[in-house]
């Protein structure tokens, strides 16, 4: 009895003194330090991101080894005279069938961009493997301050049409320092679950997502589009908006990196 009574006494305080894990945030400028700088400094103000993804027990840490891609996620509502008006949402939103969606990727290194889109039902099963960026003639290369759009910004915006029983569309992004070597055409361009297996063989890894607190629902500003649309030379720079969503990763080789965004579907 008086050995159980002791270790009651050394175990309790223990566990009332036991600390709850830290919410894990970052900085908006651990991503765009890598964009040229403005020259005014009077841009963004720094933004804070919380942890979006399921947390391990591992903690998180920048290292040389990771990589990261900023995404953003656009809501496109008609406004006046149909001009597009794009708000900002976060990468776990639920969308309904007919609304209107664009995708802006950023990368703080330069690289060449590829995205495979899946449709995803609801018995984890998945439809036709097909990669819908780039095709023939688009311009996938990356570099710091230089946004990509899907679709590109001189084309309408996607339409979600889910089929059905189908509960969202399971985008794979990949950004390698050098292209792929892929038969481009003009239309979408199918990819056996072989060549699939194998890309996320070379280039998956650990995935963290962050959330830029506060931005959901920002309206695109006119820096954003006239990058994203590609026109000119203008670039991002610093004191510009940061991305919604950050990816950090730390895939199994550094010459590219793989990882899946979910677009889900509400009835």
């Amino acid at each position: 009895m008086r050995i159980l009574l002791l270790i009651l006494t050394l175990v309790v305080p223990v566990a009332a003194h036991a600390q709850p894990q830290k919410v894990r945030a970052i900085r908006s400028e651990d991503f765009t330090k890598a964009r040229p700088e403005s020259g005014k400094g009077t841009g963004t103000p720094s933004r804070t991101y919380r942890q979006a993804s399921k947390r391990s027990n591992k903690p998180y840490l920048l290292t040389r080894r990771t990589l990261s891609v900023g995404v953003t996620l656009w809501r496109v509502e008609r406004g006046p005279s149909t001009q597009e008006i794009a708000r900002r949402v976060e990468t776990d939103t639920k969308f309904r069938e007919g609304e209107l969606l664009r995708l802006s990727i950023e990368s703080p290194r330069p690289g060449y961009l590829y995205v495979i889109d899946r449709d995803w039902f609801n018995d984890d099963t998945t439809g036709e493997t097909n990669l819908i960026f780039p095709l023939r003639g688009d311009d996938n290369r990356l570099e710091p301050g230089k946004l990509i759009a899907i679709p590109a910004e001189s084309k309408v915006p996607f339409k979600t049409k889910p089929k059905p029983n189908q509960v969202g569309e399971m985008l794979t992004i990949i950004v390698t320092d050098s292209p792929l070597s892929l038969p481009l055409s003009d239309v979408v361009l199918p990819i056996s679950d072989k060549q699939l297996t194998e890309w996320k063989r070379r280039w998956g890894g650990s995935t963290e997502r962050f959330e830029m607190i506060g931005g959901a629902g920002q309206v695109r500003t006119m820096i954003e589009k006239e990058v994203a649309s590609g026109g000119g030379t203008r670039q991002l720079t610093r004191d510009d908006p940061a991305p919604q969503t950050i990816y950090f990763l730390t895939p199994k080789s550094r010459d590219g990196l793989l990882f899946n965004l979910m677009l889900s579907y509400v009835k």
